[in-house]
């Protein structure tokens, strides 16, 4: 009888140790899980970056609506037209109003790096007044006016002129310097505040969004595939 016991009191302790480990390890995966959850979330450097991805796919647009109107061939002006909205809304008055909200503001407390602060946020003043122009000139008249296409191709070309360089300089050296002039605090924050203002403005993911638009424009225009890009060597 008593070895009995001794056995059925084993055989419980192994089953109640068993389940601890079982639900240990269970916690410990969530814990994994959801701090692998939060690693993924996207960094305020990180989140301007991508955003400037889109920028690029609307330059390729406007580069490839320059091309033909430089070899006289037609384009559809709403595609541009769409495209020089999805600038006003996602780059213009999104982008770069956190950039001369939050960023532009702390460089000059910081005294770092203003004289290129001053050149880009010059660069976006001048940049609306672009946008601006070619809204008003991608129109179905802009087909057969030489002289109305000839000033749109004139407005894309300045525009893609200044922002290719402009968004590489953001990318390699402002963004970079942000997050050494600003607490680890302070950059948690600023994601989530510009999480936030995202989804205040595009009613939710506004990246994915403009992502989606951006490639409907493509399809339009007939540059979607990217395999057309790739050279026979």
């Amino acid at each position: 009888m008593r070895n009995q016991l001794r056995r059925d009191w084993l055989r419980a302790s192994g089953l109640l140790v068993g389940s601890i480990l079982t639900a240990t390890t269970c916690a410990s995966a969530a814990d994994r899980k959801k701090g692998k959850e939060e690693d993924e979330d996207v960094s305020p450097a990180e989140d301007l970056m991508r955003e400037h991805g889109v920028l690029k796919r609307v330059l390729l647009i406007y580069r490839e609506v320059i091309n033909r109107i430089d070899s006289k061939r037609d384009f559809p002006p709403e595609v541009v037209q769409g495209s020089a909205k999805l600038i006003r809304a996602f780059v213009e008055d999104y982008h770069e109003k956190l950039e001369e909200d939050y960023l532009f503001p702390r460089f000059r407390k910081a005294n770092r790096l203003v004289d290129l602060v001053e050149v880009l946020n010059e660069q976006h003043q001048k940049g609306r007044i672009l946008t601006d122009r070619t809204m008003q000139l991608a129109t179905a008249s802009a087909r057969k006016d030489a002289g109305q296409a000839s000033n749109l191709r004139n407005a894309l070309y300045q525009f893609v002129r200044m922002y290719e360089p402009h968004e590489a300089r953001e990318d390699t050296v402002l963004f970079p310097a942000f997050h050494k002039i600003v607490s680890e605090h302070e950059w948690d924050a600023l994601g989530e505040e510009f999480e936030k203002k995202e989804n205040q403005i595009f009613h939710g993911d506004g990246f994915e969004k403009n992502v989606e638009a951006v490639a409907n424009l493509e399809k339009q225009l007939g540059i979607y595939d990217l395999s057309q890009f790739t050279p026979q060597v």
